[in-house]
């Protein structure tokens, strides 16, 4: 391996490693294959819980008990424990989520739920959100449970060789709608199965080439979200008599003043980051930056469409303020009737220090008093957002880790503009670091990935990432 010496993954043979990127590989296609849908559907109403089950299988054979929980029938979660000697503090928690979104089979170029391996990607839905850290994080544990064994140890009762600290694995239900049957519930019935000094989540340290430079965003913060049901009123009557308060008008009337974002306010956690592209840089891209991480809206939006292609663009605009996305309107019954309700429901993204009601008040201020008049506004699912700090032994080793085994490679903190179960462990006090070490080429658009048809993570940076997170995991709790 070309790492530096000091590193632990250096001191196991590139036969071992071989070994460990092909059980990689092989582990991520059988959780792909398993249709963990989130609403699960009529057809595989029980996806999480397989796949906890798979899970709990793979765990046996490497010698550790396991448990799985189902809040709900179908709905699984599965944690267990690998043990340090005790003198290092508290566990470190490597999290993951197993539930993936629906898909429409018919758009993609192979079978969502294959597993294919093809072109040098793993194809599937889950490949990037977010089976593919429970693979690496399944591998860490593998290779640290044939360490034990290979040491005359037994891994469910004895402490693996070299380890201070316990090591938890949680993978939970749930985390694609909120984590409430999943998480949340084991944060406030069973929060011993997850206490730990720091964790390790999804959504972070995958490569972002921008002016010739590679840098590694590593996840320390997440905008929370508000989700709101909008109840337009109108009045009934005979379709072939247009009148102003029909309710399919009033709503896309609604839909189009919502529509129109709001101005930017940067974060401490953004400002870092846009501050350290620019030192990172010369010339007008470190210029530009710095136009964007000023207080003025009108130097950051020329600056971001002089610097960025339309989807980096997008994900720069939605960490520099709150949204307001109107993803689903209802209207009307009958062609001929026209509507005297209709219903619009608000994906809000907010910035630390925005609270719900603060998000709340813009939605009403966005409407307008004539529209707020016959529009009523009821919550529907609220989480804060979350940050974790930078100053601390876990971050400074997934920083020290990323550049010695990219010494070109400048790790900095950032926000996502999406939720993960970060949400539910930030109420255990746990600092949850997005953390799933990808080296991806410059053209891989990776963000369009998430969600998205033809989903797939390339086999070269799987293979890069997984001695990533074993180095991390090995010097925090070593």
């Amino acid at each position: 391996m070309d790492v530096a010496t000091g590193l632990p993954s250096a001191r196991l043979d590139d036969a071992t490693w071989q070994r460990a990127r092909d059980r990689l590989v092989a582990d991520l296609r059988e959780l792909i294959r398993i249709p963990s849908i989130n609403p699960p559907p009529p057809d595989a109403p029980d996806g999480e819980r397989r796949a906890a089950e798979w899970i709990a299988g793979v765990l046996d054979e490497t010698g550790l008990d396991s448990e799985i929980l189902e809040i709900v029938p179908g709905r699984g979660s599965i944690f267990a424990r690998l043990r340090g000697d005790g003198t290092g503090g508290e566990p470190l928690l490597l999290l993951g989520h197993l539930d993936v979104v629906p898909v429409s089979p018919d758009l993609w170029a192979h079978d969502p739920f294959g597993g294919d391996v093809a072109d040098g990607y793993v194809w599937g839905r889950g490949a990037v959100d977010m089976k593919n850290l429970v693979a690496m994080e399944l591998a860490v544990v593998r290779l640290l449970t044939d360490e034990a064994r290979a040491a005359g140890r037994t891994p469910q009762s004895d402490p693996i060789p070299g380890l201070t600290r316990d090591i938890l694995f949680a993978s939970t239900a749930d985390e694609e709608a909120g984590g409430l049957n999943g998480i949340g519930w084991i944060v406030a019935d069973r929060p011993e199965l997850l206490r730990a000094a720091a964790a390790i989540n999804e959504s972070g340290a995958v490569a972002t080439t921008f002016a010739g430079r590679r840098f590694y965003p590593i996840g320390v913060a997440e905008k929370g979200y508000a989700v709101y049901r909008l109840t337009v009123h109108g009045t009934w009557g005979h379709g072939s008599m247009p009148r102003d308060d029909n309710a399919a008008v009033r709503a896309a009337q609604a839909v189009a003043r919502l529509a129109v974002q709001g101005p930017p306010r940067l974060t401490p956690v953004m400002r870092t980051f846009l501050g350290g592209l620019a030192d990172h840089l010369d010339g007008d891209e470190a210029r530009l930056l710095r136009a964007l991480a000023s207080e003025d809206p009108r130097l950051g939006e020329a600056a971001l469409d002089a610097l960025c292609e339309p989807m980096p663009a997008r994900v720069i605009r939605a960490l520099l303020r709150d949204t307001v996305s109107p993803n689903i309107v209802h209207a009307g019954v009958k062609y001929n009737v026209i509507p005297g309700e209709a219903t619009i429901e608000l994906d809000c993204r907010v910035l630390p220090g925005t609270t719900e009601e603060a998000m709340r008040d813009t939605v009403v201020a966005r409407l307008g008093p004539e529209l707020d008049a016959v529009i009523d506004v009821e919550l529907l699912i609220h989480a804060p957002a979350v940050d974790a700090p930078t100053d601390t032994e876990l971050y400074r080793v997934m920083e020290r880790s990323i550049v010695e085994h990219d010494p070109d490679g400048i790790p900095l903190p950032f926000m996502v503009p999406f939720a993960t179960d970060a949400k539910h462990t930030a109420a255990l006090g746990i600092p949850t670091y997005g953390f799933s070490p990808l080296r991806l080429d410059p053209a891989e658009p990776f963000m369009e990935r998430f969600h998205g048809v033809d989903e797939r993570v390339g086999l070269d940076a799987l293979g890069w990432g997984l001695p990533v997170l074993y180095d991390v995991v090995r010097r925090f709790c070593g």
